[in-house]
């Protein structure tokens, strides 16, 4: 039955026209109908009224049916209009019902303020028939019939709270899945740029330190072989640790992780002594400092520090120049982690670490230090990066990541309390 009435729907949705020529057929033939047999006679107050007349008024107010739904109150006035003589002369046609199809249209699509307007039209005939023909009081001709027009002009209302309300419903499902897709693109931009900023840093840092290593090699192999062995070495170490790492992020990216893959963990706090050797391998003096007792921290915090020291020292290794030396000092304080990376400076040093040259492509476009940026909001941290001030034109990085609330001790004091 559901469907049944869900296609008459769409029917009618789309050739509105047809219904309304059916409904108006309808109308047409019984009336027709009511007049060829003389059925009017029963209920007339007036029989002796001529057969134009009839014809006249029954065709008056069943044709206008057919424009209801696009000029409803004109259809209306131009019915009230035929039902005024209808009652004034006594034929009462039956057929002067139809008022209630108009207005039952009139509350389901206009204002509230028409259907007054039109519940007053409609009671024009009433008075005009029961002033031209009295039987009985007033109220027992009047008050019926306006109370039929006051149910239908209700159940127009319903029908249309209802009809709003499955609208409302339908255009909030529409929104919904809007917004759906909306954060779905915007979770995927997310997620692109994360794996873009672990790419940058995977990549940027370790080609840094295989080329510092590679270049070494080559002056000393003609010197110290062995020398020339270690850099070989140390390449191939580096190289083992980027492609773990790239594996690792691609891994990511698969539908369906291998089972059997053992996945190496993603870098933390001590992995900085092997980060800070692996520099020092490549050839850039380092001096590390740490302060405090290295307390446990939220993993994404631990690869956000990571991850700045190492942006850091790569980004001095690249644009520094030769001579150049660098620091890091990690401050493990009670109030968060606090890291500090400097380094001398060098004539070669074109652009700054963090400074945008104007070509995204070159190096010190501003890439590794937007990516710094990002990782350090996503823990409400603060990073500053700039130059020292000094003849040297070094550079530093400072970063401070705050320490994470502990609810469950908040929790604790609350329940001692």
């Amino acid at each position: 039955m559901q469907q049944l009435t869900d296609r008459a729907r769409a029917f009618d949705r789309r050739r509105p026209l047809v219904w309304d020529a059916l409904l108006t057929g309808f109308f047409v033939v019984a009336a027709g109908t009511d007049y060829a047999g003389g059925g009017w006679r029963n209920v007339a107050r007036n029989t002796d009224l001529p057969d134009w007349l009839i014809v006249v008024l029954t065709f008056g107010m069943s044709l206008p049916l057919l424009w209801r739904r696009r000029r409803p109150v004109t259809v209306l006035a131009v019915i009230v209009a035929f039902s005024v003589v209808n009652s004034g002369s006594g034929a009462l046609l039956q057929i002067a019902l139809v008022e209630l199809i108009v207005l039952f249209n009139i509350a389901l699509r206009l204002p509230l303020r028409t259907l007054g307007w039109a519940g007053l039209m409609m009671t024009v005939p009433l008075v005009v028939g029961t002033a031209r023909y009295p039987k009985g009081s007033w109220d027992q001709q009047i008050v019926p019939q306006v109370w039929a027009y006051a149910i239908v002009a209700l159940l127009g209302i319903a029908v249309r709270s209802r009809q709003d309300y499955t609208q409302a419903l339908v255009e909030r499902a529409r929104q919904l899945e809007v917004e759906r897709d909306q954060q779905a693109r915007l979770a995927a931009a997310g997620e692109r740029t994360r794996i873009a900023r672990e790419m940058h840093d995977i990549i940027g840092h370790n080609l840094s330190v295989i080329t510092g290593l590679a270049d070494g090699g080559k002056y000393a192999a003609a010197k110290s072989p062995e020398r020339a062995a270690q850099a070989l070495d140390a390449i191939g170490s580096t190289s083992r640790q980027a492609l773990a790492e790239l594996r690792r992020l691609l891994d990511v990216l698969r539908d369906e992780a291998p089972e059997a893959a053992e996945l190496a963990p993603q870098p933390a706090l001590a992995d900085l002594d092997r980060l800070i050797e692996g520099v020092r391998a490549a050839g850039l003096p380092v001096r590390s400092t740490f302060h405090g007792r290295a307390e446990s921290l939220p993993q994404g915090q631990e690869l956000t520090v990571y991850r700045v020291v190492q942006e850091a020292l790569t980004n001095t290794m690249k644009h520094a120049g030769a001579g150049v030396t660098a620091a890091v000092d990690v401050d493990y304080a009670d109030d968060g982690v606090r890291v500090t990376v400097t380094d001398s400076g060098g004539a070669s040093r074109g652009v700054s670490s963090g400074e945008s040259s104007g070509d995204s492509s070159s190096p010190g476009s501003g890439r590794g230090l937007k990516g710094m940026r990002e990782r350090t909001a996503l823990y409400e941290g603060t990073l500053e990066a700039g130059p020292t001030g000094g003849p040297a034109a070094g550079w530093r990085v400072h970063l401070h990541l705050p320490r994470p609330a502990a609810p469950h001790l908040n929790q604790t004091k609350e329940s001692a309390q």
